[in-house]
């Protein structure tokens, strides 16, 4: 049985992929006609808050954290990209700087594409101008959502959640029954979360002991999906 039909994953999950899924080949040319790729090593900054942007991102392999910066150095991670998404696009539509920063969160293979060229193909495809603005809405609503979270939910509710949204980022070649592990660093959590990473070892020691998931250094296994949607307690 898919998650879908146990919690409204598409409400919290910004799905990228899509606008370039079965693009006709002369919009795709167009799009990837100076693409270019880099591997970028674990942590590695890919663009800076505050930088002006000359093109946009697309995973080819890896997961990307898109986050802000306090005053005191705090993180605050906004959403994770992962394989197949685009990214860094916001600045180059609003012809503004960037407004947060991106970084991999394991070695990642990100592909560059000029400014120029995805304006380009913009311009002569009505086809992807559709499915980047059905994104752009979909991406408020997310945050819609997060927000809410934020205010309304306690440090348990929002963990909970969170580890069903980056269980489902890290499924490849997904069996059914299968352990999905997760690798993220308890301060990548804790800035997801919105808490101090003291309060994510607490509750992530919690489920451990309430069977829910088990844990090996950074890695995470989610053991009991359907205990975590009724903690994240979201209808």
């Amino acid at each position: 049985m898919s998650i879908k039909d146990k919690f409204p994953i598409d409400k919290w999950d910004v799905k990228s992929e899509s606008i370039l899924a079965d693009l006709p080949p002369d919009v795709f040319q167009l799009l990837t006609n100076h693409m270019s790729e880099q591997v970028y090593k674990k942590n590695e900054l890919i663009f800076r808050e505050g930088a002006y942007p000359s093109g946009i991102f697309y995973i080819t392999k890896g997961k990307v954290k898109k986050y802000k910066v306090d005053n005191d150095g705090k993180e605050q991670i906004i959403y994770l990209a992962v394989t197949g998404q685009l990214f860094g696009y916001h600045a180059v539509l609003s012809e503004a700087r960037y407004s947060d920063s991106a970084a991999v969160l394991e070695e990642s293979t990100v592909a560059f594409i000029p400014k120029e060229d995805f304006l380009n193909a913009l311009d002569y495809s009505p086809l992807l101008t559709r499915r980047l603005l059905k994104n752009l809405s979909h991406e408020f609503a997310v945050l819609a959502n997060s927000l809410s979270v934020f205010s309304l939910k306690t440090v348990r509710e929002r963990l909970a959640l969170q580890l069903i949204l980056i269980r489902e980022k890290y499924k490849e070649n997904y069996v059914d029954g299968m352990l999905i592990e997760i690798s993220i660093s308890r301060e990548d959590l804790a800035s997801l979360v919105g808490t101090a990473r003291e309060n994510i070892v607490r509750v992530l020691s919690e489920f451990k002991e309430e069977n829910i998931l088990e844990s090996k250094g950074r890695k995470i296994m989610i053991k009991d999906v359907n205990r975590l949607i009724t903690i994240a307690n979201y209808k």
